[in-house]
């Protein structure tokens, strides 16, 4: 008897105590954080460009970028921050702007990163672990190149971007050292990138 009047048979009792012992477990999965919250996450905290901001060709500016990295797992690797130029991709093509949805976004920069190339970046080894909260400053010289179509309508395509990867240093001919950087696919990693759209214009 489970209540003063109340009587149940024993199968009737035995998906009672079934449906109690999963009704905790059907709870757990609506109250799942979204991924924006399991997954390393890069955040724009500050920079001396805008979004849309616009750069003259062929010009050569500085770059200061304040990251935030939300960490939800161990990770080493590299940070970036890094200006990219493409010719083919534009504004349009891409979600990158503040109020874009972040795992639409990663993806986005995970293709902008295979089809475009890098004109300027800064980056900062790490080494983080779940719930650490990490805050990068880069400073980096890039050059807004020439050669982006500036007829096409909205303009390719300059970005700048934030993210995560392996990096390996080799030696260059000149006995110089350099660092190649291989960006961390965002699904494999669950790593969400950020970045923003600039635009190029006389």
């Amino acid at each position: 008897m489970f209540a003063d009047g109340l009587r149940f048979s024993l199968p009737q009792r035995a998906a009672l105590v079934a449906l109690l012992l999963g009704t905790p477990l059907l709870a757990g999965c609506f109250d799942e954080p979204e991924i924006e919250d399991r997954w390393t996450r890069l955040d724009l905290v500050s920079a001396n460009v805008a979004q849309n901001q616009v750069l003259t060709p062929g010009t050569r500016d500085t770059f200061t970028v304040r990251t935030a990295i939300t960490y939800r797992s161990i990770l080493t690797g590299v940070a970036v921050a890094e200006l990219r130029a493409s010719g083919t991709l534009t504004a349009a093509d891409l979600a990158l702007h503040p109020d874009a949805p972040r795992v639409l976004m990663a993806q986005n920069i995970d293709s902008l990163l295979q089809s475009s190339v890098s004109v300027g970046r800064a980056t900062r080894a790490i080494t983080g672990w779940d719930h650490l909260i990490q805050h990068i400053d880069f400073t980096f010289e890039g050059w807004v190149p020439a050669s982006v179509d500036t007829s096409a309508t909205p303009p390719a395509g300059l970005f700048l971007v934030c993210y995560l990867g392996a990096g390996e240093e080799i030696e260059l001919p000149d006995g110089s050292d350099s660092l190649i950087v291989t960006p961390f696919g965002s699904a494999q990693y669950e790593v969400l990138p950020v970045g923003m759209e600039l635009s190029v214009g006389p």
